[in-house]
């Protein structure tokens, strides 16, 4: 057994524990085995973490756009040079595979960067007036910003998460998932050397106990909740009831790929085997969990698809060769274990049976077969529920017009994606289904200053783009009478 590391909290220059001493435990997904403890904070940690970041904030947003552009790229060479540190952490802390954690770092490196090349964007407009009357709009930082982040991507959607808020003027404060909070400290030391004492902040915890108190702080005008759609409910309730804030969510999702019978099916299979991440189990509000497929290729289709999602065989995530992880926690394992269950007794039709497997060395793993479930009933739960597991639900139809009706058919709209030869099709498609990211013939790329957001139950409003970094300013009109 590994040494278990005690993690400080870093408030302000100080590396302390929480207030009242209190800690909870890491543990290992992939093994069972604790790796560290954490400091859990209540809402003295919060008011302390506030008021370092408050304290900073005027040293920070007094720098000139350029010099906060250049501090920002220093801090993405600073990662570079601990990438594999921060991606070894992340997966014995949430046991996915260690290659996705370095593509995670790469991501956060090259958002960094691409928001740092924005920070001359941050503009407002002089705008016509009366002869002798100067009329102009300035875009000012909120102060201090909350990012409450999940557990899938812990050290990126932590660090990316602080880059938009950052190159706005703003200071950060960030509470993770209390399932992965190991490598979101790291950042905070990170960001302490090279940005200094304050300018990020974090508390780790509980939602009730560190993000409720977070998201309700005084001092806190600006939230930004990645995570599920009862998370987002509470964080805007929260919100509201502290005062009005500025809240943005990015949610969860049901997401369709639909393929029609002119597709490559090859790239089809390809598409719904990359969509789902079933590197990560799965566990992603993007993962395409629902395929529509045209009747007239849907037996071929179906075969091809399992018999991918079948050699798919979960492993420990620091060897280079795995193709799946272990799923985060225990809840998650029990989650999707459910999830299967609802399948069978719904009725649909088993291609892949998913559920529990042994992994060799790692028996207290949570490592779970993935699972391809055939002719679902669009109604059903494991059509319309976000499992954020691996299981697949399959769905034939006639014509476009019934693929689009099911694919709006669910309380979410985050992404979705076509595979057809048949250019009218496509734009069809994208023109009439509910989603803010819509792939044809292609699924779950991210580009470079792409807004990336939900419809619906899916979220509210645009990040990985200079939408982001205005979200993150307030607009000031002043009007100059100089006659």
């Amino acid at each position: 057994m590994s040494a278990v590391r005690e993690w400080p909290l870093r408030v302000g220059a100080e590396e302390r524990g929480s207030n009242d001493g209190e800690t909870f435990a890491a543990h290992n997904p992939a093994t069972g085995e604790k790796i560290a403890t954490v400091p859990r904070c209540r809402e003295a940690d919060v008011e302390a973490c506030v008021a370092a970041a408050t304290q900073a904030h005027g040293r920070w947003s007094e720098l000139g756009p350029l010099e906060r552009a250049e501090r920002l790229n220093r801090l993405a060479d600073a990662i570079d040079a601990r990438a594999e540190e921060i991606a070894r952490l992340d997966a014995v802390d949430n046991g996915s595979p260690l290659d996705y954690f370095r593509t995670d770092v790469r991501n956060t490196t090259w958002q960094l960067r691409y928001f740092a090349g924005l920070a001359l964007e941050i503009k407002g407009e002089t705008l016509p007036g009366d002869r002798d009357r100067l009329n102009y709009s300035l875009r000012q930082p909120y102060g201090v910003v909350a990012r409450i982040t999940p557990f899938n991507h812990p050290f990126m959607f932590a660090a990316r998460g602080s880059a938009a808020p950052l190159i706005a003027g703003n200071t950060v404060v960030i509470k993770p998932s209390e399932h992965t909070s190991l490598s979101t400290l790291l950042f905070a030391e990170i960001a302490a050397e090279v940005l200094g004492p304050g300018v990020v902040g974090v508390v780790t915890g509980f939602g009730e106990e560190a993000g409720e108190p977070l998201v309700a702080h005084p001092d806190v005008r600006r939230v930004g909740f990645t995570g599920s759609v009862p998370g987002g409910q509470r964080v805007l309730a929260t919100a509201a009831a502290a005062g009005i804030k500025h809240v943005t969510c990015e949610l969860g999702g049901k997401n369709p790929l639909v393929v029609l019978a002119d597709a490559d099916l090859d790239a089809a299979v390809d598409g719904v085997v990359n969509g789902m991440n079933f590197t990560w189990s799965s566990q992603s509000c993007g993962s395409t969990s629902r395929v529509l497929v045209a009747e007239a290729v849907h037996a071929e289709l179906v075969a091809a698809i399992g018999e991918r999602v079948a050699a798919l065989r979960p492993g420990p995530p620091e060897d280079e060769a795995t193709m799946m992880g272990a799923l985060v926690n225990q809840l998650q394992y029990e989650k999707v274990q459910r999830y299967i269950a609802i399948g069978r007794e719904e009725g649909a039709e088993e291609v892949v049976a998913g559920g529990p497997v042994a992994v060799a060395g790692h028996e207290r793993g949570f490592f779970v077969r993935p699972a391809v479930f055939d002719k679902v009933d669009p109604g059903s739960r494991l059509a319309q529920e976000e499992i954020f597991g691996p299981v697949l639900a399959v769905m034939p139809f006639a014509e476009l017009e019934e693929a689009i009706a099911i694919a709006n058919g669910v309380e979410f709209g985050l992404t979705a994606g076509i595979y057809t030869r048949d250019l009218g099709a496509a734009h069809r498609f994208a023109r009439d289904v509910e989603a803010g990211s819509v792939w044809v013939n292609d699924s779950s790329k991210h580009f470079p200053g792409a807004p990336f957001g939900g419809w619906k139950a899916s979220g509210l409003g645009q990040e990985e783009s200079i939408e982001e970094i205005v979200s993150y300013t307030r607009a000031k009109n002043v009007n100059v009478n100089f006659a």
